[in-house]
């Protein structure tokens, strides 16, 4: 069976309600088989909720996004594969179709979005500036192209001005969906 040692999330399906205990099992073979290069994170996709009682005090509870699946960063060797399937309260992976087979890793900009359901932000490399033109390469003007008019770190978005039905038009794009033009001679 063939390796892929890039460094890939995939989503693991778990008895609904077991995801804690799964991850905290999980975590714990990953320690005691020193497997921490292989096996890298596990994830509960979950958000803090506030709930009002009925006599006024506020309770922070977690929400599971994903009721009966946890997120696991690893590099899908045979040794790391082995070990996730055979985790108490595992009954497979998603993206796989059992017989051996192993599963298809999750595209970063979906892991990307979960993460960012969760209040977690993965970084992104800025590598344009305002006056800057740039291919947009997500998102609604995928393909189209542009001038950077300004950055809003906070957002996490560059206003670009790009022509739409003949005229320019600024509009707010994700970094992550944003690609430094090649300097054209």
């Amino acid at each position: 069976m063939a390796e892929d040692l890039q460094k890939n999330w995939y989503v693991v399906n778990t008895y609904a309600g077991m995801e804690r205990r799964v991850k905290e099992n999980l975590e714990r073979r990953i320690k005691t088989m020193g497997l921490e290069d292989t096996l890298f994170q596990v994830l509960i996709a979950e958000t803090k909720e506030i709930e009002t009682k009925k006599d006024g005090k506020t309770v922070e509870k977690m929400h599971n996004l994903f009721d009966g699946y946890i997120l696991v960063q690893m590099r899908m060797t045979d040794e790391a594969w082995y070990v996730v399937r055979n985790t108490p309260g595992v009954t497979g992976f998603i993206g796989s179709s059992g017989k051996g087979a192993k599963p298809f890793p999750v595209p970063q900009e979906e892991i990307d979005n979960v993460l960012r359901q969760m209040g977690q932000v993965t970084e992104v490399t800025i590598d344009f500036a305002p006056g800057d033109q740039v291919e947009i390469i997500g998102g609604p003007f995928e393909g189209d192209s542009g001038k950077v008019i300004s950055l809003d770190q906070n957002e996490k978005t560059a206003s670009v001005s790009i022509r739409i039905f003949g005229r320019e038009t600024e509009t707010d794009i994700p970094f992550a969906d944003l690609k430094k033009k090649e300097e054209e001679f």
